[in-house]
C-alpha cells in the first residue's frame, strides 16, 4: 500500500469517533440536512424524516450518555427526547424540518413500526416458560402500583390546594391513561360527554400531566438502571423472573443452523402480524398494538414459526434496538412532546404531584415484584411504564434503562393499564359530575 493511500486513514484516526465512526461524518451530513431545512429543501416524506432523526440521534444520543449527571438519569434517551422538543418550542427548527419528521413519525407511522419490531422480535426471541412466568406475575405489581399511585397522587395534589375532582381527573388519571392518542383523546371525549363542552377544550388540560409524568418516568428509569448496576442481585437485565425458580427452568432449545438472517422475511413477519392485528382489531374492537402482543404470544406458545424464521424477526429487532432507538427518540421529541402545553400550567406543586405518582408506581412495583420472586428493578420498570405516554413512553422509558427486551411486558402494562384507567375514569366522572 502506498504512503499516499495511508495518509487519509491516518488523518481519520485523529478525529474523535462515535462507536468507531469518525464524528465528522455524521456531523457534516447532519449539518447539510439542517441547512436543507432552512432552505426548505428536505423532502417531507420518509427519506427526509429519516435524514433528520438519524443524524440528530447519532449526535445527541452519545452526547447524553457522556454528560455528567444526565448520563445517570436517562442519558442519551433523555437528551434525544428533550433537546429536540425544546428546540421546536424555541422555533429553532424550520417548519420544513418538523414537517419531514412528522411525515415519517405520523403519516408513515414509523413509531408503530419500531414498537411492533420490539414487541414481535423480543417475544419470538424469548423462552416460552420465562415468557409465561413474566406474563402471570406482571399483574400484581401493576394493580398494586396503580392503586398506590392514585392514592398518593390524590393526597399530594390536594395538599397543594387542588380539589379532589381536579386532582383525580386532570392530574392523576392522564398520567395513568396510556398516552395521548390512547388516553388523553378518549378521556377528553368522555369528559365532554359527561360535563358538556368540546373535547378539544379538555385536551389542553390533560396533556401537561401526561407529559410531565412521562419525563419523570424516564428519569426514574435511568435511576433504576443505576441501581441495577450497583446491586446486580436486584437486576434481571431484562428478565422479570428468576430462572432458578423450578417451574420456570428453561430447557435447552434447538439452535437454528448458522445462516445469514433473512431481514426481508423478518420485516414481513413483523409488519404482517401488525396488519393481521389491525384486521382482527376491527372485529374485536381492540387497538392493533394490543392485538399484536396477543398474536405474537400465541405464535410463540404454539410454535407456529420454526426457530430459523423466529431468528429473522429477532435479527430485525436487534438492528432497531441497537441503532434506531435514539433517532426514534428525536422524532418523538419533535412531534409528540409539545412543551407549550406544559409551560402553560407549570408550577412546583403540579410537578411534585406528577412526580409522586410516577415514583409511587415504581416503588410499589419494586417492592411487590421482589415479594413475589421477580427481579425488582425490572418489575419496577415495567410498572412505571404505566405512567408513560403510551407506546411513545415505553420506548423512551426502556431506552433510558437500556431494557428494550422488556417491551412486550411494558406494552401490556401501558395498554391494559391505560384502557382500564380510561374506562374507569369515564364512568366515575359521570357518577361524580
Amino acid at each position: 500500500m502506498s504512503s499516499t493511500s495511508k495518509a487519509p486513514r491516518a488523518a481519520w484516526r485523529v478525529i474523535p469517533d462515535i462507536d468507531g465512526v469518525p464524528l465528522l461524518v455524521p456531523l457534516v451530513l447532519t449539518a447539510i440536512v439542517l441547512i436543507a431545512g432552512i432552505c426548505r429543501a428536505i423532502p417531507e416524506d420518509m427519506i427526509g424524516g429519516l435524514a433528520v432523526i438519524v443524524g440528530l440521534g447519532m449526535l445527541l444520543g452519545p452526547l447524553g450518555n457522556r454528560l455528567p449527571i444526565v448520563s445517570r438519569i436517562g442519558g442519551g434517551a433523555l437528551v434525544c427526547l428533550m433537546a429536540p422538543s425544546i428546540l421546536v418550542y424555541a422555533k429553532v427548527f424550520d417548519g420544513n424540518t418538523v414537517k419531514a419528521v412528522a411525515a415519517l413519525m405520523k403519516q408513515a407511522n414509523f413509531l408503530y413500526f419500531v414498537i411492533a419490531t420490539l414487541v414481535v422480535g423480543s417475544i419470538l426471541g424469548m423462552s416460552r416458560k420465562l415468557m409465561i412466568g413474566g406474563l402471570v406475575r406482571i399483574f400484581p405489581p401493576l394493580v398494586a402500583g396503580t392503586a398506590a399511585a392514585v392514592t398518593v397522587g390524590l393526597g399530594v395534589a390536594m395538599l397543594f390546594g387542588n380539589s379532589f375532582h381536579r386532582s383525580l381527573f386532570y392530574i392523576v388519571v392522564p398520567i395513568l391513561g396510556g398516552g395521548i392518542g390512547e388516553g388523553v383523546i378518549p378521556l377528553s371525549s368522555g369528559y365532554a360527554s359527561a360535563l358538556g363542552g368540546e373535547p378539544g377544550s379538555y385536551v389542553a388540560e390533560l396533556i401537561p400531566a401526561a407529559i410531565i409524568g412521562n419525563i419523570a418516568a424516564i428519569v426514574t428509569a435511568g435511576v433504576l438502571r443505576r441501581l441495577g448496576d450497583r446491586r446486580p442481585q436486584l437486576d434481571g437485565g431484562g428478565r422479570l423472573v428468576h430462572e432458578s425458580v423450578p417451574e420456570l427452568i428453561v430447557p435447552q432449545q434447538e439452535t437454528p443452523p448458522e445462516r445469514e438472517p433473512n431481514y426481508a422475511l423478518g420485516v414481513l413477519m413483523i409488519t404482517g402480524l401488525f396488519v393481521f392485528a389491525s384486521l382482527l382489531g376491527k372485529l374485536i374492537h381492540l387497538p392493533a398494538p394490543v392485538v399484536v402482543i396477543i398474536l405474537a404470544v400465541l405464535c410463540k406458545l404454539a410454535g407456529v414459526f420454526p426457530p430459523a424464521v423466529e431468528a429473522d424477526a429477532r435479527a430485525v429487532y436487534t438492528i432497531i434496538s441497537r441503532f434506531f432507538i435514539f433517532p426514534t427518540m428525536v422524532g418523538l421529541g419533535m412531534v409528540y412532546l409539545p412543551l407549550n402545553n406544559v409551560m402553560a400550567v407549570l408550577s412546583v406543586g403540579y410537578v411534585i404531584t406528577c412526580t409522586a405518582v410516577v415514583l409511587t408506581m415504581a416503588l410499589t412495583g419494586f417492592l411487590v415484584g421482589k415479594a413475589i420472586g421477580m427481579y425488582p428493578v425490572d418489575a419496577a420498570l415495567v410498572t412505571v411504564c404505566h405512567s408513560g405516554l403510551g407506546g411513545t413512553g415505553d420506548v423512551a422509558i426502556l431506552s433510558a434503562a437500556d431494557r428494550m427486551n422488556l417491551m412486550p411486558f411494558a406494552q401490556i402494562s401501558t395498554r391494559i393499564g391505560g384502557v382500564t384507567t380510561v374506562i374507569t375514569a369515564a364512568w366515575l366522572i359521570r357518577l361524580l359530575g
